[in-house]
């Protein structure tokens, strides 16, 4: 499994990037000031990094223990996408009513297409940090096959 301090560079690592790539892409969709997407991104990022921590955590003691391993499939890393976005979407909803004055209806939308969006982000970040920085287990595991 990842050590605390590598999922804090994970965690870190894919918010910032993610940020620099859908602040400005959120505004231009929605026709909406970059300052007011920049707060939404801003506490969304804040709260996605928490809720990343976590989720990652409970997903790797979960695959160890169901499988004896945290090395993932094509299709286990789309199902961890999307279990990761479906949770952040709960809570972000009413967030983005409030701040932007719209309603649920228009933030679930909002939400949705932001979701979408990192789904894809998150597939390939991920896959690419798993590339940048294996575990050893997964070294070994490679070797025997």
């Amino acid at each position: 499994m990842r050590s605390p301090l590598d999922r804090l560079r994970h965690a870190i690592s894919f918010e910032l990037l993610a940020l620099i790539l859908m602040i400005p892409l959120g505004a231009t969709v929605f026709a909406m000031p970059m300052q007011d997407i920049g707060v939404v991104g801003i506490v969304g990022a804040t709260l996605a990094t928490l809720w990343n921590i976590l989720y990652n955590y409970i997903f790797d003691l979960a695959m160890r223990r169901l499988s004896g391993t945290t090395l993932k499939t094509g299709r286990l890393r789309i199902l961890h996408a999307v279990l990761f976005e479906v949770g952040l979407l709960v809570m972000l909803m009413p967030f983005i009513a409030w701040y932007l004055g719209i309603s649920l209806w228009q933030a679930f939308v909002m939400d949705v297409s932001f979701a979408l969006f990192y789904m894809v982000y998150a597939f390939g970040f991920n896959w690419a940090y798993d590339r940048l920085f294996p575990l050893p287990e997964w070294k070994a595991a490679q070797a025997s096959e």
